[in-house]
């Protein structure tokens, strides 16, 4: 089965089970596990996949991560597991921590559903604060099962991943200011593009009028987006 045909399966499963799935245990045996299998580790090897190893920090003892795939007999990637229903942005400190106290390079912070994928690219053995490269299962999308399949146990390479992650994480930087820039623009920002439509004098009021222009412009961007998205997914 190719991996795109895995996932679409497991996004089935998922839309399928969700509601009967009652704690954090049930979500990683239902999504969780299967996922690491689509990805061709072997869940069942505790010397490949390692379920609750200790992560140490600092004066806490006996800290323990959910899995670790061990590449090579290293811990190379952390996975950490909450509920499905769990709002993944109240999490990140918990792996962060982890990260800091292993030897791996790649984290992974999942409910499931939405799989979050983090390295050290900002400070050396210092998780970055934002992942490089996020899958949602509910809302598959083919350039990220591609890079996603880098992650795959057959043709593993770390520095493939970690430069194909430094792309990612720049382009997702860049995507995040324009977002905000778009939603919140800066008076420079609204200048820059009132010029491009008007040669005279940006007044105040007239800097006023290009702000409410440029979050319009904004809006409909997004809405057209979206629309091409619906229907590009309609059978």
């Amino acid at each position: 089965m190719d991996f795109i045909d895995s996932l679409k399966q497991l996004s089935a499963r998922v839309a399928q089970m969700k509601d009967s799935i009652q704690t954090e245990e049930a979500t990683k045996n239902a999504f969780v596990l299967p996922f690491l299998r689509s990805l061709g580790y072997d869940v069942f090897d505790p010397t490949e996949v390692v379920p609750e190893m200790i992560c140490d920090v600092g004066m806490k003892k006996g800290e323990k991560i959910d899995y670790a795939i061990m590449i090579a007999g290293e811990p190379l990637m952390l996975v950490e597991c909450k509920h499905w229903r769990e709002n993944l942005d109240k999490h990140s400190g918990q792996l962060f921590r982890y990260f800091g106290a292993s030897k791996a390079k790649i984290g992974i912070l999942t409910n499931g559903i939405k799989y979050r994928f983090y390295t050290d690219i900002d400070e050396l053995n210092k998780m970055d604060e934002f992942p490089f490269l996020e899958l949602d299962l509910e809302k598959i999308s083919l350039q990220v099962v591609e890079a996603v399949k880098k992650f795959a146990k057959e043709g593993f390479s770390l520095d493939g991943i970690l430069e194909s992650a430094s792309r990612l994480k720049y382009a997702s930087d860049i995507e995040r200011s324009l977002k905000q820039e778009l939603l919140n623009p800066e008076p420079d920002f609204v200048r820059m593009l009132a010029k491009k439509t008007y040669k005279g004098i940006i007044s105040p009021q007239l800097l006023e009028k290009f702000t409410s222009l440029v979050k319009t412009a904004a809006s409909r961007i997004v809405d057209n987006e979206i629309a091409l998205r619906l229907n590009s997914a309609m059978p």
